[in-house]
């Protein structure tokens, strides 16, 4: 599918999530029972063996800069939401989970400790979004400064329509946004890279799944959040390493996976609070950013692992306007965790 043709159908998808549409499907009805059929075959493989405990990785990160707080700066507050990616499941460690990681680069990039909390939940669809923002926003005096939500794979693999998908994703995000927090979503993940799921079947997953990432794109950007999409992350890099960059159930990744995408992740999040160097603010030509139509720039984004969208002109000749970046990755340093009291 082309990119003209991938941002045709993510802005009718968008459009159905806003005004209340019907399903839009991702694939034909035969090949969406192909790769039902293909994908239960596949997790009778998943999970031979696999770690199926989330640790817990919340608690306080950037123990260095605690004298900070005496300076009227109190600890940031990170909230991560989604399924199993963004819970961290298939790794042992605290320290490996995304969570941490952005964490702990975001404390070394802010100079202040951050306070991680998560409420992601392993085989969570967006639908579940609705229960987790609750969670995020019972208590005002902790609301996040800023969230990252990671969630998308089990739509598709559960044939919820994307219009439904996008939809609750996109009223997390305004609820989120409502409350005074910045979000950052990782869009849905490339499922053609699942070692398990074999051709032709991988193509249908690819095409579903960069079809419900452009959607989401479109959908957060116009609530006021930034995408920065995860599925070339686990496409490219992924199929060519996958002993490296997946678990040992080749389905989640691994603790170098996860540090792959918090990678991605983290100029995004720290770009949201204002902590990225200004000059990397304005597009640059020769990394191929600019200004597209957001429909557009979210099927480019759709195809090209660590590409941010963030919203810019509210209105242009197509539409609304998105800024279409590609950060470089950062390595994020190595997390170190104390636990918070119930009244951090």
């Amino acid at each position: 599918m082309t990119s003209m043709s991938r941002a045709r159908v993510a802005r009718r998808i968008a459009a159905g999530a806003a005004y209340g549409g019907g399903g839009i499907g991702l694939v034909g009805a035969a090949g969406v029972g192909l790769l039902l059929a293909e994908v239960r075959l596949a997790r009778r493989h998943v999970g031979n063996g696999t770690n199926n405990h989330v640790p817990n990785a919340d608690g306080r990160y950037g123990h260095m800069y605690d004298s900070t707080d005496s300076a009227g700066e109190p600890p940031l507050r990170l909230t991560i939401l989604g399924d199993s990616t963004a819970a961290g499941q298939g790794v042992h460690r605290a320290g490996q989970t995304p969570g941490a990681l952005v964490a702990s680069g975001l404390a070394a990039v802010a100079e202040r400790p951050v306070i991680l909390r998560n409420v992601a939940l392993p085989g969570a669809r967006s639908d579940d979004l609705d229960r987790q923002v609750a969670l995020v926003l019972a208590d005002p005096a902790l609301t996040p400064d800023v969230c990252v939500i990671m969630i998308g794979a089990n739509d598709v693999t559960n044939r919820m329509p994307p219009t439904r998908s996008v939809r609750h994703l996109s009223s997390a995000v305004r609820r989120l946004r409502t409350a005074g927090a910045e979000v950052v979503v990782g869009t849905c993940p490339d499922l053609g890279t699942i070692e398990p799921v074999q051709q032709p079947l991988r193509w249908l997953a690819r095409r579903a799944s960069r079809q419900l990432a452009a959607a989401q794109t479109i959908g957060v950007v116009e609530q006021g959040g930034r995408t920065v999409s995860l599925g070339d992350l686990l496409g490219p890099e992924f199929a060519a390493n996958p002993r490296e960059l997946f678990g040992p159930d080749n389905y989640h990744p691994s603790a170098e996976g996860y540090a792959t995408a918090a990678m991605a992740v983290l100029p995004t999040v720290c770009a949201t609070l204002g902590l990225w160097p200004a000059e990397e603010e304005r597009p640059d030509v020769t990394r191929r950013e600019g200004f597209l139509p957001v429909a557009r720039a979210a099927a480019e984004a759709a195809s090209e692992a660590g590409t941010e969208v963030t919203a810019a002109m509210p209105t242009g000749p197509k539409g609304p306007w998105a800024l279409l970046k590609r950060r470089r990755r950062r390595r994020v340093p190595e997390p170190d965790r104390a636990p918070v009291t119930p009244s951090s």
